[in-house]
């Protein structure tokens, strides 16, 4: 599942087939597609040019329907339950979960330049994120048991984009540690919670974004 603008013009939402190459349009615009744990739904973010926007289809790209008209970057909860995303309160971003009929709108972050790609753990306990400045951004791990949140990568990294793996144990993210400010740079490094292991993934001349694991 992903988002690209292959007719030159608007981004669409498709789903590629791995085992036979067939692309399919799911006839939705959007960026930042994921697909639900059931495998039933899709969140996305769509814009009408001003504001950014969470909604929901079916996974054929059927039903399509505004969850939240102020929002980017949806993950879902471990039990598909309820989306976390990024959302402008005032004049900082914060991370706000909600259910999906729309109920139950609340702020689950508190930080100073929180940017928008995030995660959830798969016991629902976390929540991982990414804030600060251009070239000092930082993962930070949210509890939602109500402890302060802790910073989880060195400085030097601009670290960001993060996701967890399946276990819970490690974070897979995209930083900088090896090639600071170098705009082609970015590679993608993971590391336990705990802050150890911090090992680098990859080594290419062009920049790697936004890791995800597989199942």
């Amino acid at each position: 599942m992903f988002s690209s603008n292959l007719d030159g013009t608007n981004f669409y939402i498709y789903e590629l087939n791995l085992a036979s190459g067939e692309l399919i349009n799911l006839g939705q615009a959007g960026i930042a597609p994921e697909v639900s744990p059931d495998g039933r739904q899709i969140a996305y973010t769509q814009s009408d040019g001003k504001q950014d926007m969470i909604w929901l289809m079916n996974r054929d790209g059927s039903n399509p329907r505004l969850l939240y008209n102020n929002g980017w970057d949806p993950t879902w909860s471990p039990d598909g339950q309820k989306i976390l995303f990024a959302s402008q309160i005032g004049d900082r971003a914060q991370l706000m979960t909600i259910a999906l009929d729309g109920s139950g709108l609340q702020q689950v972050s508190d930080l100073p330049l929180l940017r928008g790609r995030s995660d959830w753990s798969a016991d629902g306990r976390y929540i991982v994120t990414y804030s600060g400045r251009a070239w000092e951004r930082e993962l930070f791990l949210l509890s939602l048991d109500g402890l302060p949140p802790r910073q989880l990568t060195p400085p030097g990294g601009n670290s960001q984009g993060p996701a967890f793996s399946p276990d819970g144990q490690w974070v897979v993210f995209t930083a900088y540690f090896d090639r600071f400010r170098n705009v082609h740079g970015c590679e993608i490094y993971k590391m336990r919670i705990d802050g150890t292991h911090l090992t680098r993934l990859t080594n290419n001349e062009y920049c790697d974004w936004q890791p995800r694991w597989g199942p």
